[in-house]
This record gives structure tokens, sequence and C-alpha cells, in this order.
């Protein structure tokens, strides 16, 4: 198995224990979810106008994909896809997008990360229920910002 899918698939357990610990409300993975998956059809986009000499998608819009939760998607694309693997500088800013996100998901497990992330989950709430009368989007909300409780496991 290829290095990169190692790190997804230890990037996305991270994620999915750090909700299942009530750590971080469902919105954050599934944000990693969406952007990687809008991440991987740029690359693809990319790909085929590489070989057919078409228009490419910016490198800065490749970037700014994995900035933004988006480079678990861009790594699988680049490993499946063969591309943007030779370049080294477009692999170093990579590299430091993917860190930069690894940081920030760790930030939002520490006490002030954590009070922050909560505080933002309040407000999308809060403003979604001055914004609609609708219970299904208040459900959904509810849904997307909701921690579960946290979980101690040490016997």
């Amino acid at each position: 198995m290829q290095y990169q899918i190692v790190v997804v698939l230890v990037a996305t357990a991270a994620i999915m224990g750090s909700y299942i610990l009530g750590y971080t409300p469902p919105f954050v993975g599934i944000t990693f979810g969406i952007v990687s998956l809008i991440a991987f059809y740029y690359y693809a986009k990319d790909k085929k106008a590489a070989v057919n000499g078409d228009w490419r998608v910016s490198e800065n819009t490749l970037h700014i994909l994995a900035l933004c939760c988006g480079w678990p998607g861009a790594l699988i694309a680049q490993t499946t896809l063969r591309h943007k693997t030779k370049k080294l500088g477009f692999r170093v800013v990579f590299w430091f997008t993917l860190l930069v996100n690894v940081s920030a998901f760790a930030w939002l497990h520490s006490s002030q990360g954590n009070a922050h992330l909560r505080n933002v989950s309040h407000d999308i709430r809060r403003f979604t229920l001055a914004q609609t009368q609708s219970t299904n989007i208040m459900l959904v909300t509810d849904f997307l910002t909701h921690y579960r409780p946290k979980r101690s496991y040490v016997y």
C-alpha cells in the first residue's frame, strides 16, 4: 500500500475518532469529505486538460482546496491519477498545506481550540434559528453541530 493512502486512512480514523470521542461535531468530518471530493474533481479536471492540451486548473486553486480541508482528496488524486507528483515546488507547498491542516485539527483538541469550535457551532445554530422556520433545516443544523458526549475509556 502506498504511503499516501496510509496517511489519508490515518487522518480519516483521527477525524472519525475525534467525533466518536466527543471532541468535534459532524460538520468537521463532513467538511473534510466534501472539500476532498471537490479537490479530487479539480485534480482530475487538470489531469484531463494536461493530456488534451486544454486550459489548466491553476495551481493556486489546487493549493487553496488542499488548505481548506481538501488535502485528503488531493493526496488520493495525486496518487491514483499520477498527477502533480514530480514538480518539487508544488509538492512542498502541498505538504505545507497538509501540515497547516493537521496543526489546526490538533488545535481544535486543545482547550482554547475546542472552546472556539463550540462557540462556532453555537453561533451556527443560533444564526440558523434566526433565519429559518423550517423544522427540517433546524434538525440538519442540530445534527451537524451536535457534539457526542465525551467518553472516558480509562479503566
